[in-house]
């Protein structure tokens, strides 16, 4: 329990206009500086200012990578306890509060336009692009081992790509789908499953971001080295957990922190890779627990980058 000053020091720090848009749209997912910015109309300085403010008020939490840095509402303690409450009680028709939506759907469709432009210009050597950083012989061997054995009725491969966790992981599920935003991979995708003769995976065209129910649900879903492009990865995991059979689990593939900066600027990434903390957390905010971690260091440590391979179970009817 905080005392008087600590809880009227996070009530200063919350009862301001613009503070208090911050946490609504901090509520609605993590967030950049930059983009904050451009949905407010402030500068930059000023709201780098209030954000400080809030964090130091424990009100939000902050994570730098790289350059940048996103900001989410904090997980635990009073203030972010307060935030939440708070945030319920602005009206959703709150001409402020109705904006700002407007205009984070604005910025969320934007990166997602940049990002289907990259994956169509480099649709056709996608597979040799992953491999130029990443030790990916030792990561599909990892992925295969945590299926050892296993035959499952329904897997989802969100992100799917060119398809290739389909391919590699066919004689493990008995009905396959892969979902991704672009065309361009999905054609590429649909491609090479026919080329392999694998009739029993599907991919179609969706937003992992905002899934719908067609898909049905699976016992086992793969997000490979996906989570990167999105600002909001606690968010993919959210929709993802709600395609997920009661007792099924995730394989989570996808970056250790790291500061290459031109993978935001070339490659379209959002997110300079992910911490074990992190990804606890999403997984903990999604009724997920971590139930195992692998990582796989970069053949050449000077230029490459560090995998890791999380597994998220959901303990719900989960056979013992």
């Amino acid at each position: 329990m905080n005392d008087t000053a600590d809880l009227v020091g996070i009530l200063r720090a919350a009862g301001e206009t613009t503070r208090l848009r911050l946490l609504a749209l901090l509520a609605d997912g993590e967030q950049s500086v930059k983009d904050l910015t451009e949905i407010l109309g402030q500068s930059q300085p000023r709201v780098s200012r209030h954000l400080k403010l809030l964090a130091d008020a424990g009100l939000i939490d902050r994570n730098a990578e790289g350059a940048w840095a996103y900001y989410g509402l904090a997980a635990d303690g009073p203030g972010g306890d307060l935030a939440r409450w708070l945030i319920a009680r602005v009206s959703p028709d709150d001409p402020d509060r109705a904006r700002d939506r407007q205009r984070l759907e604005g910025v969320r469709l934007q990166q997602a336009e940049q990002a289907a432009a990259y994956f169509a210009k480099v649709a056709d050597s996608w597979d040799l692009l992953r491999k130029l950083h990443v030790p990916e012989e030792a990561v599909e061997a990892a992925i295969v081992a945590a299926l050892h054995g296993r035959v499952v009725d329904t897997l989802i491969d969100l992100g799917t790509g060119t398809g290739r966790m389909l391919e590699l992981l066919a004689g493990h599920y008995r009905r396959g789908i892969g979902i991704d935003a672009s065309r361009e991979m999905i054609a590429v995708a649909r491609a090479k499953l026919a080329q392999c003769a694998i009739g029993h995976a599907q991919v179609r065209l969706g937003d992992i971001a905002d899934l719908d129910a067609s898909a049905g649900r699976a016992d086992v879903i793969v997000i490979h080295q996906v989570l990167h492009y999105f600002d909001d990865p606690g968010r993919v995991l959210l929709q993802a957990r709600r395609a997920l059979k009661p007792g099924g689990e995730m394989l989570i593939v996808d970056f250790a922190p790291h500061a290459l900066e031109f993978l935001r600027t070339n490659h379209a990434h959002r997110r300079l890779g992910m911490s074990e903390a992190q990804m606890a957390g999403w997984a903990r905010a999604a009724n997920l627990s971590v139930a195992g971690l692998e990582t796989f260091p970069p053949t050449n440590p000077a230029e490459g980058l560090t995998v890791c391979l999380w597994r998220l179970i959901d303990e719900t009817d989960r056979p013992r």
